[in-house]
């Protein structure tokens, strides 16, 4: 499995977990149950391989850090996606501009412009190209605004 595949994983898991009102413990816990992960590769090919130990933590890390700073996550949204409050955001979108924001500013093995293409390129699986746009510029402002200026 792909870091590519483990990052959709985690976008996926943070999105249920948010939805369903489980803790992101409860929701990894049940997500990879053996039989539970086995019968949803019948549905999507994305869960034909399991993921390994080492991708195992980089899902438990992210959907960890995305659960752990939600407040914070959807401050940063907010922010930069000037005259969007994050009820009007599609949750998808959401989900992966929060994944990628924790990537960027919890996560130093993932360098910040991987996080934003990854962004992008799940987003173009998901969105249409004007919700695309929308991630990709709420995350280079960002970038410009918070990490680049902590830089200086």
């Amino acid at each position: 499995m792909t870091r590519t595949a483990a990052r959709e994983i985690a976008i996926l898991l943070g999105f249920s977990a948010a939805a369903s009102g489980e803790s992101a413990q409860e929701t990894l816990e049940r997500f990879f149950e053996q039989e539970h992960y086995a019968s949803l590769a019948e549905e999507n090919p994305l869960f034909a391989e399991r993921p390994d130990e080492q991708q195992l933590a980089y899902i438990r890390t992210l959907v960890g850090l995305i659960a752990d700073h939600r407040t914070e996550l959807d401050a940063y949204i907010e922010k930069y996606a000037r005259g969007w409050t994050v009820g009007r955001i599609d949750r998808t979108a959401g989900a992966i501009l929060r994944c990628a924001m924790s990537e960027i500013l919890w996560l130093p093995d993932v360098p910040n412009a991987a996080a934003i293409n990854e962004a992008v390129e799940l987003a173009k699986k998901y969105e249409d190209a004007d919700v695309v746009a929308f991630i990709n510029g709420i995350l280079g402002s960002f970038i410009r605004g918070e990490v680049e200026n902590k830089e200086e």
